[in-house]
């Protein structure tokens, strides 16, 4: 396959909506296998720096066209939008590169390196007038959305609780000396990135903006977090807490906390269970929490189909985002990722200059 340059032998507009793929890693083949469930997507381009690597990617995923230049992909006619996949310290430069070429961008979470970042992000999409939307799946997901419809069951909220620990198959090469992007500061990356937004992104859609922020954390020798505990404060009187993880594990759910019951949602990351905890006939000594319901019902599509779905949708139906995945969410999200970061310490090069 050779780099396909800038055509006009494709309609500029389809029911169709054609895709390009930043990025040849793991999390491009679970979204490929979501959004191939939606009649509306087609797979146009891959890019990546090497020729080779696109030539195999675009052959397993049969992709007609390869790009190893991303100017000349961003430029290209062949696409509508874009999936980024790449490091998260390239999120923002290679969205605004697509968005001021007119293209809608999906970028995978977390949106970018900083809150300047994508305030950035969010100006370009606005100026061009394209979607931008993170890709952050489980808010998108139909057992969220149970969630939404069932929060006020359980009368006024008093905690959220959620837990994302997972250790990683790289901090053992890690402990052994080699040099993993996982922990990699220069690519903005670590534990709150990687997996601690999961726990974030969810509280935001649902209570907003935490007041007080106040973190821990555990530093590696590369200045990145491996893990931390986080608690919030919002002036409703809802308090927070969240721990993650990429250097321990842990079997804790996420739950919901109300003066009327519980919700108890299975993993943040991937919802497939939420149940209903009410107050039933009281027993001393042994809580009010005795009727159970399950909320939760099976998906019908793989769990990745629903952020293509929602994305696609906001670009046919001209709406600039999401109500759920929102750019004002996305931008709350970031900016208590930031104070996190500074409490714990921890820097990154993208946030040079910045105060």
């Amino acid at each position: 396959m050779t780099e396909s340059l800038k055509t006009d032998s494709f309609p500029s507009k389809s029911d169709k909506v054609r895709f390009g793929i930043v990025g040849t890693n793991f999390i491009s083949d679970w979204i490929i296998a979501g959004a191939l469930q939606d009649p509306r997507f087609e797979l146009t381009a891959i890019y990546s720096r090497s020729q080779k690597t696109a030539d195999d990617f675009a052959t397993r995923h049969n992709i007609p066209h390869t790009f190893i230049s991303l100017e000349k992909m961003a430029e290209s006619d062949l696409i509508d939008a874009v999936y980024i996949a790449s490091p998260n310290a390239l999120h923002a430069s290679q969205s605004i590169m697509f968005m001021n070429h007119k293209k809608h961008v999906l970028c995978e979470k977390p949106m970018a390196s900083n809150a300047y970042e994508v305030r950035l992000m969010i100006d370009a999409a606005k100026r061009n007038q394209v979607v931008l939307m993170e890709a952050m799946k489980p808010t998108l997901s139909p057992n969220f959305k149970v969630v939404l419809e069932n929060i006020n069951k359980i009368g006024k909220i008093r905690h959220y609780f959620s837990s994302f620990c997972q250790y990683s198959s790289r901090y053992d090469k890690f402990k052994s000396g080699i040099a993993v992007n996982a922990f990699d500061t220069s690519l903005s990356n670590g534990a709150i990135m990687d997996i601690g937004v999961y726990t974030i992104y969810p509280m935001v859609v649902l209570f907003g903006k935490p007041s007080e922020i106040k973190a821990n954390g555990f530093l590696l020798s590369t200045g990145a977090d491996g893990a931390g505990t986080v608690n919030f404060k919002y002036d409703n009187s809802i308090t927070a807490t969240i721990i993650y993880s990429k250097i321990a594990d842990s079997v804790l759910n996420t739950e919901i906390q109300g003066e009327n019951g519980n919700l108890l949602i299975d993993k943040i990351s991937s919802i497939n269970s939420v149940k209903l905890y009410t107050v039933g006939d009281v027993s001393v000594g042994k809580g009010r929490l005795s009727k159970s319901k399950t909320l939760s019902k099976p998906l019908k599509h793989n769990e990745y189909f629903y952020e293509i779905q929602e994305f696609i949708n906001l670009i046919q139906n001209n709406q600039s985002e999401s109500k759920i995945n929102s750019l004002n969410n996305s931008l709350i999200v970031i900016e208590i990722i930031d104070e996190i970061r500074r409490q714990l310490g921890v820097v990154f090069p993208a946030d040079k200059g910045l105060v």
